[in-house]
């Protein structure tokens, strides 16, 4: 418990460093972000009063300490181009984000975790031979590249599955069908990518005395394998899921504009080819802070999994 707590204290810099950084992003844009908004023929006038609107003609230190008290009370600023609260829009769509995201971690895991504990069973052999082939093909295509191919091949081609969107009404819910192929697009890198991961792990716990000890005692091969030899083989497993969720959250911006899935992703490219700077800062905000949150999970389930971690 004790190392919990000094773990979320030490998780209160990162998220200070995550709000400080946010903010300086419309400071770092080269030229003046007001003027690209508004464009070349804007007047005087026009981008006085829109600097004004963002707070621009402060100084940055109390841009700073407004930006944080928005941060506090939930008031990230308003969209431009959509006439929306960021919050709103954010509220409306980190629920696709996260879902789609989840749903390609979950379908890594369900094809990673069978394919290498089968590769570390048979070791040398075919089957690990071609598991090898398979995941260096996942690993070298990038979902930019496997998001069209397969929209041409199961959506045009075999018309099983829509080409985009989330549902075919444009409500708020997800349609499990729409969400098949960018949960595929993103969870093939990360499938290969655990897959030789828990190769490795399993390799290692194989070797150890405890599971000689154990196949001496007579135990057959599934429960060595399973119940003693998988458990141990999770926690670096763990800690690379952890870090994986955010390379997730990043591949999403680039999945969801292939498959026009209505996410944070998605909304974050319009909102920068269209100058919306507080989305693109709201946005990234939302991004960061979940990723912060899953690494504070992953260390809880870290934990969880190795008993010699607890305390």
């Amino acid at each position: 418990m004790k190392q919990m707590l000094t773990r979320l204290a030490l998780t209160l810099p990162v998220v200070w460093l995550v709000v400080s950084l946010v903010f300086l992003l419309i400071h770092l844009v080269p030229g003046d972000p007001v003027q690209q908004m508004l464009g070349d023929g804007a007047t005087p006038a026009d981008i006085g009063a829109l600097r004004h609107q963002l707070g621009l003609d402060q100084t940055l230190g109390r841009q700073y300490l407004h930006y944080w008290n928005g941060v506090v009370h939930g008031d990230l600023g308003s969209s431009i181009r959509l006439h929306e609260t960021v919050a709103h829009l954010i509220v409306a769509r980190y629920p696709f984000t996260l879902a789609l995201t989840l749903a390609a971690l979950l379908l890594g895991l369900a094809l990673a975790l069978p394919a290498g504990i089968l590769a570390a069973v048979s070791r040398g052999r075919w089957a690990d031979q071609l598991l090898s082939v398979v995941s260096l093909f996942g690993l070298s295509v990038p979902g930019l590249a496997l998001g069209p191919v397969l929209i041409l091949v199961f959506s045009i081609g075999l018309g099983w599955l829509p080409v985009s969107g989330a549902n075919a009404g444009g409500t708020a819910s997800i349609d499990w069908h729409y969400l098949v192929l960018p949960a595929v697009a993103m969870g093939a890198s990360l499938a290969a990518i655990l897959t030789r991961m828990v190769r490795t792990a399993m390799l290692e716990e194989l070797g150890q005395e405890y599971i000689r000890t154990a196949r001496a005692k007579g135990l057959s091969e599934f429960a060595v394998v399973c119940r003693h030899a998988l458990p141990n083989a999770l926690v670096p497993i763990v800690t690379v899921v952890g870090l994986q969720f955010g390379a997730l959250l990043a591949g999403a911006i680039v999945t969801e504009k292939i498959f026009s899935w209505p996410g944070m992703g998605r909304l974050v490219v319009d909102s920068i080819a269209s100058r919306d700077y507080a989305v693109v800062q709201g946005c990234l905000l939302s991004i960061g802070l979940t990723y912060v949150l899953v690494n504070l999970m992953t260390d809880v389930v870290y934990r969880w999994v190795n008993p010699r971690m607890r305390g």
